[in-house]
């Protein structure tokens, strides 16, 4: 009898847990899924060439490099989210404009950079990017899939869907002696990052905090420890380990990839 109440009780628990993530329509059973579609306005920066995008304020330095190559995105302020939002990934519609290519085409892309207010612009004329608009000002190799780059700007229809990423997060490393500077590149599902903590070989997990962009710091001493990271997202709240990323001989400057990744 105690075997049967207790079965009950499990499957009337994980009903529970199972519809309360499903009202969210965005993290059910441990995988990140599509938003619902929102309306936003989006333009492009630089040539088809992308140069202008490399860098950006989520520091993932060159693009290609770090795997997000030309379908990025910079965001108005309201999305960026202080950086919380860079690796996000938005689906793009392009909608409700004779400068849509036909069948109105959409296409993926990550948010890289930040798209700040021009405050001498009124922000139905030039200050696309003020709050508290929501907008996406497109790599121009993106924009050019979803319509004619003459239009200069078009309405657009988006959602956040999950980052398909290959492989596993990648950390670089920079900073010196006692400042360890991470960037955390190639991350899965949501995208995003909420939270990070390092573990040293001989260490206890220490809490590291934002920096700017898609970077976290800890101020310690860890050279000459194998390092492992605790990894938490910002939209799911779902919690990661990527262990011994990195040899007790790390430096600086190099990037180390881990096995683990958000789905």
């Amino acid at each position: 009898m105690g075997l049967i109440s207790s079965s009950w009780s499990f499957k009337k628990f994980f009903a529970i847990v199972f519809v309360v993530f499903a009202i969210s329509g965005e993290f059910v059973a441990g995988y990140y899924r599509p938003s619902p579609w929102r309306y936003a306005h989006a333009t492009f920066y630089g040539d088809e060439t992308g140069s202008e995008t490399m860098g950006g304020a989520c520091g993932y330095g060159n693009l290609f490099n770090s795997g997000y190559g030309l379908d990025t995105a910079a965001l108005s302020t309201t999305l960026f989210k202080d950086g919380y939002a860079c690796g996000q990934c938005f689906q793009i519609m392009c909608v409700q404009s004779k400068h849509c290519y036909y069948g109105n085409p959409s296409t993926v892309v990550t948010a890289t950079n930040l798209c700040p207010p021009n405050w001498y612009q009124d922000s139905n004329n030039g200050g696309w990017c003020n709050p508290p608009r929501s907008h996406f000002d497109m790599a121009k190799p993106a924009f050019m899939k979803l319509a004619n780059w003459r239009a200069g700007i078009i309405p657009v229809s988006y959602r956040r869907v999950p980052c398909k990423r290959s492989g596993g997060m990648r950390f670089q490393f920079q900073g010196n002696s006692y400042w360890l500077l991470i960037f955390v590149m190639n991350v899965g599902g949501a995208g995003d990052i909420k939270s990070m903590a390092v573990k040293g070989s001989r260490t206890n997990w220490i809490s590291m905090s934002h920096n700017w962009g898609a970077s976290y710091q800890a101020f310690s001493s860890l050279y000459g420890q194998s390092l492992s990271f605790r990894i938490t997202s910002y939209t799911s709240g779902e919690t990661v380990y990527a262990w011994n990323v990195a040899p007790s001989n790390w430096n600086a400057g190099m990037t180390y990839k881990s096995y683990t990744n958000f789905r």
